[in-house]
Order: structure tokens, then sequence, then C-alpha cells
């Protein structure tokens, strides 16, 4: 999660697995709005670039700070909730793992959150961060109204209209701050409640034979399928009444990150590193230990899964109807020659969103994400991934490792023009730009 004292301590940045790093010239904590506008306002004039870090949870570059580093650390908290029509507006650095317990308060919660609560709502919504669930979508998408400062300096605000002819409201859903920087968030709440996730595993064959229907008939449903083996991990999570997680389960999560994660895997996981021959067996080793679990609590506490072990990871979106031939070959393609990756690989749904950039592009999606761990070569499976996933018009997470051209992109999403014409009359100077964002969306001015 992010460090008050490492940020204020260090000159240089770097995101969380430590890959992409930047020295910039300026790190600053704008405390309000005025003052962030003051920021943005003599960065222009300067002619110099600024970008919002939040919490460094990409691992692509675009959120990389290569003049001026922005983090809306002092700008966090819930303002107001609606109890009426189930809203709640936030400032836009409150971080995930805080609003919970926020929400709690007025018996609300999230729509939904994926299982990493480090990021900041700014940087989860202008990355389309999310969990699972085919009739469930992003953060993003739970997102009905935007408060921001554009390239200029000035402040904007917009409500979500109808998604067939809001331009704007479609280009801020996922914007990847390229047309301003939020300032207050206003999203779709629900009722508070309790979520009961059940972990087994199973062979592939009977994990496939049965993942629409369970994909229907759970809230959430969720695959870890170990490269090489043939097995996978299920988790489904299922709607109960509100209770709070147990003192017992709260202390096994804790003994589960500290021992099982970041210790008996983070002894795998050099063992593969050492040798690349071992990893195959490491995915045996990981797949063979998995136990089947329950747990219990308020949503949030239910959603999050602890990370101690660092990877990189690159994330594809494919059409929901292409996802049992495409993970039958993936796992044909990995028992053959696993490509030295023993992280399972994690299968997700998700429902369409009309934003312009939101790599569903309207359809309901399987996400499939892939890892591996920090020191270890990623390019070898990263690459293939990048080829092989052509086939399928597979779509990157923005946030994620993402190899694709702005011609590529282009191709992919039919709206891009649209959207970098939306996005220059915010930021006609580039002011919110950086290279990795360049190479995405500004190769050929239009």
């Amino acid at each position: 999660m992010f460090s008050l004292k490492q940020w204020q301590a260090n000159n240089d940045w770097q995101n969380w697995v430590g890959y992409e790093r930047a020295q910039p010239e300026q790190k600053l904590m704008p405390a309000s709005v005025a003052e962030l506008q003051d920021i943005i306002k003599q960065a222009r004039k300067d002619k110099k670039r600024v970008r919002v870090t939040g919490a460094a949870h990409s691992f692509s570059g675009c959120a990389k700070p290569e003049e001026i580093a922005i983090s809306l650390h002092h700008m966090r908290g819930l303002i107001s909730v609606d109890t009426e029509d189930k809203l709640a507006t936030l400032h836009a650095g409150t971080y995930l793992h805080e609003i919970g317990e926020a929400l709690k308060a007025h018996g609300l919660a999230l729509e939904n959150m994926g299982d990493v609560q480090a990021q900041t709502i700014a940087g989860a919504a202008s990355t389309a961060t999310h969990g699972t669930g085919v009739t469930l979508g992003s953060i993003a998408d739970q997102v009905v109204g935007w408060e921001w400062v554009d390239g200029r300096g000035e402040l904007h605000r917009h409500q979500r209209g109808n998604p067939q002819t809001d331009d704007l409201g479609n280009a801020l859903h996922v914007s990847l701050g390229m047309l301003g920087i939020f300032t207050k968030l206003t999203l779709r709440v629900v009722d508070l409640y309790g979520l009961q996730e059940r972990n087994e595993v199973m062979d592939f064959a009977d994990g496939l034979a049965n993942f629409h229907k369970n994909a229907q008939s759970h809230r959430h449903l969720e695959w870890f399928l170990f490269p090489g083996t043939n097995k996978l991990q299920q988790k489904t999570l299922s709607v109960i009444e509100p209770k709070p997680m147990s003192h017992a389960q709260k202390l096994k999560d804790t003994f589960d990150s500290v021992v099982t994660l970041n210790g008996a895997f983070y002894v795998l996981c050099e063992l593969a590193r050492l040798n690349l021959e071992w990893s195959k067996k490491v995915s045996q080793i990981s797949a063979n230990s998995i136990p089947n679990t329950r747990r219990e609590g308020y949503s949030y506490e239910v959603f999050p899964t602890p990370r101690g072990v660092k990877f990189n990871e690159s994330e594809y979106f494919i059409k929901l109807s292409d996802f049992d031939a495409c993970i039958t070959e993936v796992n044909q393609i990995l028992l053959k020659d696993n490509k030295h990756s023993h992280f399972p690989i994690e299968v997700r749904t998700h429902k369409g969103e009309t934003g312009m950039l939101s790599p569903t592009q309207g359809e309901d999606c399987a996400v499939l994400s892939f890892h591996v761990y920090k020191g270890m070569d990623c390019e070898p499976l990263f690459k293939w991934l990048y080829e092989y996933m052509k086939k399928w018009q597979g779509r990157p997470h923005w946030g994620k490792v993402n190899k694709l051209g702005h011609i590529e992109l282009q191709n992919l999403y039919p709206k891009l023009n649209r959207f970098l014409q939306i996005r220059r009359e915010y930021d006609p100077d580039n002011v919110f730009m950086n290279r990795w964002l360049e190479d995405k969306f500004l190769n050929h001015r239009l």
C-alpha cells in the first residue's frame, strides 16, 4: 500500500513491482482543488507534464511521472451519501481499503471489487480495475459523476447520461487520466451485504464443464489455472446476510499471508527463478497444496486477497462466447510447454461496458491474467501472449503490461479517434501525457 514516508523520502518513483521507474523533477501533494489547479496552471505555463501516481499499482507505464508527480493522498475520504438514491461521493485520492468501513456506517457497500484494495478510487476508475461476475462491471462502471481539473487548470463536472449518446461520459469512463485529474467521484452503491467464499481444487475438464453454470449461479466466479498441471482452483462468492468476518478468520488470513504467501510460496518462486526447469514442478506442488476452504464476512472483508509475493502481470479481455475454445487451447499449449510459468492463470468474467476505451467494447467478456514472478524474465510468456491473443481479438487491461501499438489499438477500439478528439478539448497542450501514453495514443496525430 502507499507509503507517505517513502513518497516524501525518495526522489525516485517506481511501481509496485519495481519495473517502471522514474525520477520526476517534482513530487507534489495538493490538499485542495484550488492548490491542484494552481499546480496544473504552472505546469502548463512551464511546459511540464504531470501524472498522478495513485498507489503505483499499475504494471504498465500509464502512471509513470516523467516530470511532475502528483499524489492525492491529502485529498481522501467520504464526502456525502445519498441513502435514498444509493449514491456516494468520494475524494479521488481515497484508497479502496478505506471505502468499505466508511460506507458500512451508512448501511452501504461497493457493488463490486477486485482482490486488491491498495489502489485509489481515481486510479481504479481510470484504468477500469475490476473484480469478477457476469452481471457486474468494473469500478469505472460504478461511477455516475465526475469532477476533474483539466489541462488548463479549469474545474469541470459531469453526470453520466444515456450511454448511447453521452460521448463525454463514455470518454471519462476509462480515461487513464488523459482528460484531467479527478478530484471527486460519485459512485452508484448498494445495500450492505455479506459474502461467502468457497475454494476447491478440481480437474480442468470438470471445471470447464460447469463454468458457465457456476458463473450464472454465483454472484462471483474466479479460476486459478495452474500451468502444465491440468488442475485449477475454483473460487465462488455468494451473497449472504451482512455480518463481520470472525476474529479467528482474520487471524487465519494474516497467518496465510505471512506463512503461506510470504513464506512457502516465496520459497517455491525462488526455486523456479533459480532453475527455470523446476517451474513446472513448482506449479504442480502449488496445485496439490491448495486446500478447500470457506470464508465469510462483509463484502469488503472477503474481496481482498493478500499479495505478498511480487509479480509482473499481463491481462486480456476476450469475448465470453470464445472462452471455452480459448482456455482449452491455452491449457493444452501449457501442458506441452508451460513456458516456465508457475503462477496460476487467473480467470474472471466481466459484463460489457460502453466506455470508449473499455476493454470489453460492449460485450460480456472472460478475462485471463498471466503472471510472472519478479526477477524472472517475463518477456517469453508475455511476447507469446501478445501474439496468441491476436487470434481472439484480445484487448489488454490498461494497467497491465500492454504491448499493443497505436494502429492495433485503432483496430480494436472503433471510437478511439472520437476519444482523442475529446481528450484534446480538455488537454490541448498534452499536460497529462507521458511517453507510454504518447506511444499508444499520439504516434499518429489526428
